[in-house]
């Protein structure tokens, strides 16, 4: 099996790290720190003009019908270049709207004129066609119309009006919105049951894909550094310290993204392993992403720590996805569960 990526994904990745070092650069995610969004309004819309939003969708709904090793690619692009926004709420968002036969919030959706978040269940709660209740912690809900539920037995889209009460929450990621809602009651405008689609097993592919881009970024980080920062007039790259680091972080970021990409295939294929491949792939990318993350900025020193270098912006990062969908532990015991791989 060929995991490499062809001709047409390498010029998809390269389209949209075009997009998003020129419209959404990693500067700005200072300069909005203050402001109630991390998300430029102006520049979501161009992204979802480009297709950043609709990649995966059949072209009856508006979308380019690319397969989910595609969206694993782009995933893993806007992970490694810290774009900011509910990219992955909106992405299954429109998929959860297009399946539900409502074309008009799935093309508001796609081209970026309704933007959906994300809200996690946390807790004791519950999460169907007839409602959702309990305690939910939003991730970038800010400026979005409607919420994301996402569970091992459907997805479902409320309207954000039905949260009450939001308090907003200091994130560790600069680049992340959070707040929290607890509801006795709140109305479902649409339900996909696991049975027609499986957003959960989307979503922790797609997750586990943006993990893998952190990790990519943050070794090539410490990479580039460990070959250009002299010392005693040798670079610091020289030192096995140093290069044993480098090279275990590219042997996790490889393993990330190589075993997202087979859980992508595994999925799309309807193997009897899928479930496994998924977990592995987020269990995977999840620590590599943090691992990587926390030894780049080792591997950068005492500048490593400061606020101004951005290599504690991928640690902070990866700390909030790998919490997406299933708390770390959580996911690795389900793991440990499974048979063997097919």
């Amino acid at each position: 099996m060929n995991l490499l990526p062809s001709e047409d994904q390498l010029e998809l990745v390269a389209a949209a790290t075009d997009f998003i070092t020129s419209r959404m650069p990693i500067e700005k995610i200072r300069t909005r720190s203050a402001e109630d969004s991390a998300v430029d309004p102006i520049a979501w819309r161009e992204g979802a003009e480009l297709g950043l939003l609709t990649l995966g969708l059949d072209e009856r709904s508006g979308g380019s019908g690319r397969p989910l090793d595609d969206e694993v690619l782009l995933f893993a692009a806007l992970g490694k270049y810290l774009a900011t926004g509910p990219f992955l709420a909106s992405t299954l968002a429109a998929r959860v709207a297009a399946r539900c036969g409502d074309t008009e919030l799935t093309e508001k959706i796609g081209n970026g004129t309704a933007m959906v978040g994300l809200a996690e269940l946390r807790g004791n709660g519950s999460i169907g066609l007839d409602g959702i209740k309990g305690s939910f912690d939003l991730i970038d809900c800010v400026g979005a119309s409607h919420a994301l539920l996402v569970a091992k037995h459907g997805a479902a889209l409320v309207e954000l009006s039905e949260f009450s009460d939001i308090t907003d929450i200091e994130s560790v990621d600069p680049g992340v919105r959070l707040s929290a809602s607890t509801i006795t009651s709140g109305l479902v405008v649409h339900w996909l049951p696991a049975e027609t689609e499986s957003i959960w097993n989307r979503a922790m592919v797609l997750a586990a894909a943006g993990l893998a881009g952190l990790a990519d970024a943050a070794k090539d980080l410490a990479t580039e550094h460990a070959k250009t920062r002299i010392q005693f007039g040798r670079p610091i790259g020289v030192h096995q310290a140093i290069k044993h680091a480098c090279a275990d972080m590219a042997v996790s970021s490889d393993a990330a993204i190589s075993q997202t990409l087979f859980a992508a295939v595994c999925l799309q294929s309807a193997r009897d392993d899928t479930l496994f491949q998924i977990l592995a792939a987020k269990s995977v990318a999840a620590r590599a992403a943090v691992n990587n993350a926390a030894s780049g900025i080792q591997v950068h020193g005492g500048m490593g720590y400061t606020y101004e270098h951005n290599a504690h912006l991928y640690l902070k990062r990866a700390l909030v996805f790998t919490h997406l969908f299933g708390e770390p532990t959580d996911v690795l015991a389900e793991l440990l569960d499974q048979g063997a791989a097919q």
